[in-house]
Formats: C-alpha cells, sequence, structure tokens
C-alpha cells in the first residue's frame, strides 16, 4: 500500500473530469472496446467495469461530476432488477419489461447527438480549409507511409493507463512528495516531444517504476493534453496511441487565461 504521503502529493493538483468526457462517453466507450451490442448489454459486467474506471478516476485526484455517480447508481440499480426471478405468469397481452430499455434509448440518443456533432466539425474543417495555403512538403516525410489514426478520448487513455499499471508492482516504500511533480514531468514530456514530435503513449511510462510515478505522467499528460500543446491519435486497428506536438502558441494562450495550478503546495 501507498503511504499517505503519496496522497498528499496528489492531492495538490486535480483535473475537471468534465473537460474532457461524460459518464454516457465512458459508457460507449466500454461498450466498443468489448464489441458489445447497444441493444444487448451485459449489465453486470459493465457495471463492473465502470465502477473500476471511477476508481481510477479517484486514483488519479480527477474531480469526479456528479453525473458520473447517478450512473453508477442507475447501473447498479438496474443490475438488482434483473437479479430478481421474474413474475411467473405476466399479465395477458403484457411483455416483460427489460430493466436496460431505458439505459439503451438514452445511450442510443446521445450516440445519435455524437455523430451529428462530429459531423458538424466536419463540415466547419472543410469551409474552414476551403481556400489552404499550399503546405511545404518534405520529401522524404512524404515517402514513408503514414497510419490512418483517429482522435482518442479520455477513457481509450485510461484504458491504455489501466494496462499500464496492471504490470506495475505494488509499492511499500515510501515516496516524499518532494521526489515528483506534475509540472517537472509536463516539461519532460513537452522536451522529449520538442526532440521526437511522436512518442508511443506506452513509452512515457517507460523509465516510471511506481504506481505513483505512472500516475504523476498521466496526470502531466492530461494537462497538456487539456492546454493543446499535444494530440492524442489511435491507430485504425485500435490498438497503439501516439502522442504527438500540438500547437504551441495555442496552448501557451489557453494557460494563460487560467492561474498556473499548484504541484509543490
Amino acid at each position: 500500500m501507498v503511504e499517505a504521503n503519496e496522497h498528499q502529493h496528489q492531492s495538490a493538483y486535480s483535473i475537471k473530469i468534465s473537460a474532457f468526457e461524460g459518464p454516457f462517453d465512458l459508457l460507449l466507450h466500454l461498450l466498443k472496446q468489448n464489441k458489445i451490442d447497444i441493444y444487448d448489454i451485459p449489465i453486470a459486467e459493465i457495471t463492473k467495469q465502470y465502477l473500476y474506471y471511477l476508481e481510477i478516476m479517484k486514483e488519479l485526484n480527477l474531480e469526479i461530476a456528479s453525473e458520473f455517480l447517478v450512473m453508477a447508481a442507475t447501473l447498479i440499480y438496474i443490475k438488482s432488477r434483473m437479479l430478481l426471478p421474474p413474475p411467473e405468469e405476466p399479465a395477458d397481452g403484457e411483455e416483460l419489461e427489460d430493466p436496460r430499455a431505458g439505459l439503451v434509448q438514452r445511450l442510443l440518443e446521445y450516440q445519435a447527438f455524437k455523430e451529428m456533432s462530429g459531423e458538424f466539425r466536419q463540415r466547419e474543417d472543410i469551409w474552414s480549409n476551403s481556400f489552404p495555403r499550399p503546405p511545404i512538403v518534405d520529401e522524404k516525410v512524404a515517402a514513408e507511409p503514414v497510419p490512418l489514426l483517429f482522435d482518442v478520448n479520455l477513457f481509450d487513455l485510461m484504458g491504455a493507463l489501466r494496462r499500464i499499471i496492471d504490470r506495475v508492482p505494488p509499492e511499500t516504500m515510501i515516496i516524499s512528495r518532494e521526489t515528483l511533480t506534475v509540472q517537472d514531468k509536463i516539461n519532460l514530456i513537452i522536451d522529449r516531444l520538442d526532440a521526437e514530435q511522436t512518442i508511443r503513449f506506452a513509452d512515457l511510462f517507460a523509465e516510471d517504476r511506481s504506481r505513483l510515478h505512472v500516475i504523476v505522467t498521466f496526470l502531466a499528460l492530461l494537462e497538456i493534453l487539456r492546454l493543446g500543446l499535444v494530440r492524442a491519435y489511435q491507430e485504425n486497428d485500435f490498438s497503439a496511441i501516439f502522442i504527438m506536438r500540438g500547437d504551441r502558441d495555442a496552448g501557451i494562450a489557453a494557460g494563460a487565461e487560467e492561474q498556473e495550478p499548484s504541484v509543490r503546495d
């Protein structure tokens, strides 16, 4: 078990989860990750995984919006209803109601909304690039094959983080809070991306030897993603995640609008 002073270090730095995704995004992520039919959700397994992600959020000291807790209660309620034995003889002409029906309907509506929003963003990109400046082509770079990449969300990153944490042995030593800071990790990641431009997500944690190191690295990554200094993409086969250098000026402008986060208090 990690000693209390590690948690004190974590508590000095927090990120609001609402800046990234909501509970329906997490559910859709779990369905996609497990290749589950939205009309036939194994509620017990999805509830277990959903609660596991909430535990990761708490460990990362993310500020969990109340909507996530409401969804957790909803899933537990649906699970309990499905565990009850069905009535022996339903009333004439009545079909047994599936306890998941309401959740499925809300998921379908949210999914449709997300897809529509994505289409609007694509149209905006098309119009904004109607008269683009001719790109400067590097012949050496152009000759290299470029993988087809997709944007990833917070829960894609947390899924990858989960696999890394599972490989890290539990700590028994005491690590003082002066040993690591999120700001130090931010600087290291930015310096590395300045040199390499693109890094595999897993490689960011190659030198982390404890669970605390992994968590601090992940918090640093979330902060620079939020500021727009980097972007996260995934290959079209949903395997490797890549972190790529973003727009430095955009990130600096975004960071100037809010107070510098305290990570050493």
